[in-house]
């Protein structure tokens, strides 16, 4: 998009465009999101920016009014397999927070220098200014729904001291930490949360979202001790446990039904209801963005439909469904190990060999067992290959792999049919353009082919 496109968007509102880039009003000093409902600036006024941490390092404070930090993030990192892309998803998961820049760079197999050019050059902002970002929508987050001491959210959300913590906070709110927590919504139970009530949370998305496939999706493929789904059609709660840096959780998501939210701009998008009881804080950026690649949430729906819908054997399968997600997962190894011996098969490793929890929360009761777990306790065959490739790094499925790299690594394994295969790349790689094996894909289906198979899957063409 070029500049007077961006502007057309901001004119009218549009939220498509929520996450995709951000602008900036010059005799404000504010930056906002192109769906922002305040009075359209002047073009002359008005900046452009890729990311919210490009406008923040410009000067420029975040909007009270649209929250700009709490959009989806773009889609394009989704999408994007070079090392930008890789890079983004990494930093979303918390790396820069847990392990510097040195150990982005490391992931990545680049200099820490290479990576700090790379990303300012083409977004505006390096590695640090990006963790930064994140981290003043995590204290914001946990200011406006927690009771937690100031000096507790000031670490928990990753910041190296109070001080720190206090001037970020000043410069992208405008607004003290205590100034932030007493504009907390009202209406939402904001600021009642015990830590026996967890953390409620909005996870928003762009767009439609068929939450019911979704739901259909995760009640089939859950596994007994981590998982449950509970509820009638319509008004179903997911819950599971999480396996965290610095701890664990328990977390429930709501299936919310309805078409996107109206005002405030062109197909805004909806949420998710979620609320997480974390055993430690600092697990919570972690924690979200987990869940929004398990739900699929930084999905352009408009760019997934507009192409698929142009295909003649889909156009009817997306008109009956705008907005079908592509779902992943919140550990590499799940959607893998049920690929290779089935939910009933997941469910004995999980009472075997995964973790109990101290405090068991109805039927959930256990972690997914860790690769290294598995890899000593079935050595040998295609799971103990997968496992002992995991735990020694072998094989790498973090969210910044390299998706080719791990494909041709899981496949010099023992038992791995490009089945499973293609089903990691899907679920734990988040890869929306994979074909399954066997299925004739037209190059226009490209780079949603992901998303083609689960419009087939939905209407009975296809089984895996």
């Amino acid at each position: 998009m070029d500049e007077d496109t961006r502007y057309e968007a901001v004119r009218s509102r549009d939220g498509r465009f929520d996450g995709a880039f951000f602008f900036a009003v010059e005799t404000t000093g504010i930056y906002c999101r192109p769906s922002c409902p305040a009075v359209t600036p002047k073009r002359r006024n008005v900046r452009f920016f890729p990311t919210a941490a490009a406008a923040q390092g410009s000067g420029f404070r975040a909007c009270r009014r649209c929250r700009p930090d709490a959009v989806p993030g773009s889609a394009e990192w989704n999408v994007r397999a070079d090392s930008v892309g890789r890079a983004m998803r990494l930093i979303a998961d918390g790396v820069v927070d847990r392990e510097g820049v040195r150990g982005l760079a490391s992931r990545l197999g680049y200099s820490a220098r290479q990576v700090q050019r790379q990303l300012t050059t083409e977004l505006g902002a390096g590695p640090v200014a990006l963790a930064r970002a994140q981290r003043s929508h995590t204290a914001r987050v946990l200011l406006q729904t927690t009771d937690l001491p100031i000096t507790d959210i000031a670490f928990a959300s990753g910041f190296a001291s109070v001080r720190q913590f206090n001037d970020t906070v000043r410069e992208v709110y405008d607004s003290t930490p205590t100034e932030v927590r007493a504009a907390a919504p009202r209406g939402r139970g904001a600021r009642r949360a015990t830590p026996a009530a967890g953390i409620p949370l909005r996870l928003a998305h762009r767009g439609p979202y068929q939450a019911a496939a979704v739901f259909d999706q995760l009640t089939r493929e859950a596994v007994p001790g981590v998982e449950e789904v509970s509820g009638a059609p319509g008004g179903r709660t997911y819950r599971r446990t999480l396996r965290l840096p610095y701890g664990t959780a328990l977390v429930a998501v709501e299936e919310r039904t309805g078409g996107p939210r109206t005002g405030g701009g062109t197909h805004p998008g909806g949420w998710l209801d979620a609320r997480l009881h974390l055993t430690d804080p600092r697990d919570l950026t972690t924690a979200v963005q987990r869940l929004r690649r398990l739900f699929d949430l930084d999905a352009d729906p408009y760019a997934v439909d507009e192409r698929l819908g142009a295909d003649p054997r889909l156009a009817p399968l997306v008109a009956a469904r705008p907005g079908l997600r592509s779902p992943g997962a919140v550990d590499a190894l799940e959607p893998t190990v049920r690929a290779l011996v089935g939910v009933a098969g997941a469910e004995d490793l999980v009472r075997r060999y995964g973790k109990a929890l101290d405090a068991p929360c109805g039927s959930l009761t256990h972690l997914f067992p860790e690769p290294s777990v598995l890899a000593e306790a079935r050595p040998g065959g295609p799971l103990g290959a997968l496992a002992a490739a995991l735990a020694d790094g072998t094989v790498h499925l973090d969210p910044g792999a390299d998706r080719d790299d791990a494909q041709r690594a899981l496949l010099a394994l023992p038992g791995m049919t490009p089945a499973v295969v293609a089903t990691v790349r899907v679920r734990a790689l988040g890869d929306p353009d994979v074909a399954p094996p066997g299925l004739d894909t037209p190059d226009t289906w490209r780079p949603w082919r992901s998303y083609a198979a689960q419009h087939l899957r939905i209407a009975g063409e296809l089984t895996d």
